[in-house]
C-alpha cells in the first residue's frame, strides 16, 4: 500500500518538475523535485523487498 502511494509521489514530484521546467523557474528547483522523485522510488521499491 505504502509503496503505491510513494510512486505516485514521485509522479507527482517529477510532474511539477517539468512544470518548472516550462514556467523557466531556476535549475535548483527542478533538481531538487527530481531528487525527491527519485528518493521516492527508492523508498517504495526498498518497501517491496522482503523483511529476510
Amino acid at each position: 500500500m505504502w509503496s503505491v502511494l510513494l510512486m505516485g509521489l514521485a509522479g507527482l514530484l517529477i510532474g511539477g518538475a517539468i512544470a518548472f521546467r516550462q514556467q523557466h523557474r531556476p535549475l535548483w528547483t527542478q533538481v531538487v523535485f527530481c531528487v525527491l522523485a527519485a528518493m521516492s522510488l527508492l523508498a517504495a521499491y526498498l518497501l517491496t523487498l522482503p523483511a529476510g
